[in-house]
């Protein structure tokens, strides 16, 4: 497939939701890695004792770590292309953390494509609405406007 053809693919799914992916639960190990590897480790995240006191409840997840999840969620719904050698995270318009997500929680990724363009003969900007859902619950975790290159093979 050239990069033509998957401009004109994904042209016509703009305004669609184009993928949902597997639920993954967020445990306190996760929480509790995702501290040691970014050092953060303020105790609302890792000290269940102090954090039961909280009007959450319970520790909660770092926010960036339920974003980070977002790369994993893409991976349920969006393989390559044909042609395409790789994607990559070009960054986020806009950003916002809506609900708390607790030790137990479930959490999945649904995208809907807002824009497609071609930036050169050899990449795709795509422009997604992320959200994060927990499962259970009205409010999303977060939303986001998510942007990804899908670079192409040229010699194909």
């Amino acid at each position: 497939m050239s990069i033509d053809t998957a401009l004109d693919t994904l042209s016509q799914q703009v305004g669609t939701e184009i993928g949902v992916s597997n639920w993954i639960m967020v445990d306190q190990i996760m929480i509790d890695q995702f501290a040691a590897t970014t050092h953060d480790d303020q105790w609302i995240h890792v000290d269940a004792a102090r954090a039961k006191g909280t009007p959450f409840g319970s520790t909660i997840a770092h926010g960036f770590l339920t974003l980070s999840l977002a790369s994993r969620f893409a991976y349920d719904c969006f393989p390559l292309m044909p042609g395409q050698v790789m994607g990559i995270n070009y960054g986020f318009n806009r950003l916002r953390f809506l609900a708390v997500v607790r030790p137990g929680n479930r959490l999945r990724g649904r995208f809907t494509l807002k824009d497609i363009q071609k930036r050169n003969e050899s990449e795709l900007l795509r422009t997604m609405a992320l959200t994060i859902d927990i499962d259970g619950s009205e409010t999303p975790a977060l939303v986001a406007e998510w942007l990804g290159l899908a670079v192409f093979d040229q010699s194909a």
